[in-house]
């Protein structure tokens, strides 16, 4: 059973990539668009006068790349870069890239640990271990001794992963930014994810008087995402 959510006609969704609208693939550039997925987002788009985003860590070329101009607005790098509009050219806040020493380290313990990924972005990086399980604590305590002192970069922990981002951004910041701006404006953010990343979007959805909607708990996986926003595509209401 879902929770409360907001009159629909007066809604926002708010959706995270991986593992919320993609099932999880082995690795990130392996993920699969369901043939169907672009149609029922565009969907939702008309029943929603537009609102529908993703926000995600991915970065918003990726994005575009997967799903062209299904939904109206992309937050990418769990917020360190917005597209507003399907047009719109991206912002970015002022934030510190990586230290390219740490790039530099990061792929030699990537290439230390067969299987595993590096992901590289412009403001920060991951390590992927899906394909070598046995590098999770190398990862997380190598990057632990990266970051060291410094208090302007840090580390996360997602499925099967490690990443790097600057402080001062999150999915939650990435909600408000979104939310401040036309077609959401006025509206009720209803967010949906299913990664550690996602609670903040989460709190941010509930603090602005929307709701919070917990994969793992609700859907189970992408699959369910996805076969609930085909009901509500199709019937233009929340279903339960």
């Amino acid at each position: 059973m879902l929770p409360a959510l907001p009159p629909f006609e007066r809604s926002a969704l708010l959706l995270d990539l991986d593992g919320t609208l993609l099932d999880i693939a082995p690795a990130p550039d392996q993920v699969v668009v369901p043939p169907d997925l672009p149609d029922v987002l565009r969907r939702l788009r008309q029943r929603l006068s537009d609102a529908v985003a993703v926000v995600t860590g991915r970065p918003v070329e990726t994005v575009d790349a997967l799903l062209g101009d299904a939904v109206y607005a992309v937050a990418g790098e769990h917020g360190g870069a917005i597209r507003r509009t399907p047009d719109s050219a991206l912002e970015r806040p002022r934030l510190p890239p990586p230290p390219d020493a740490w790039l530099v380290e990061a792929e030699r313990m990537a290439a230390a640990h067969p299987g595993a990924l590096l992901e590289r972005k412009t403001r920060g990086f991951a390590l992927h271990y899906r394909g070598s399980p046995d590098a999770e604590l190398a990862f997380r305590d190598g990057l632990t001794a990266l970051l060291g002192s410094r208090d302007d970069f840090e580390l996360l922990a997602g499925h099967m992963i490690w990443e790097v981002r600057p402080r001062g951004i999150d999915k939650g910041t990435a909600v408000h930014e979104l939310m401040d701006r036309v077609p959401f404006r006025d509206r009720l953010p209803v967010f949906v994810g299913d990664d550690v990343t996602d609670r903040d979007g989460i709190r941010a959805a509930q603090a602005r008087g929307g709701a919070g909607l917990w994969v793992p708990d609700l859907f189970g996986d992408a699959a369910g995402v996805r076969a609930w926003l085909t009901t509500v595509a199709t019937i233009g209401a929340w279903s339960t």
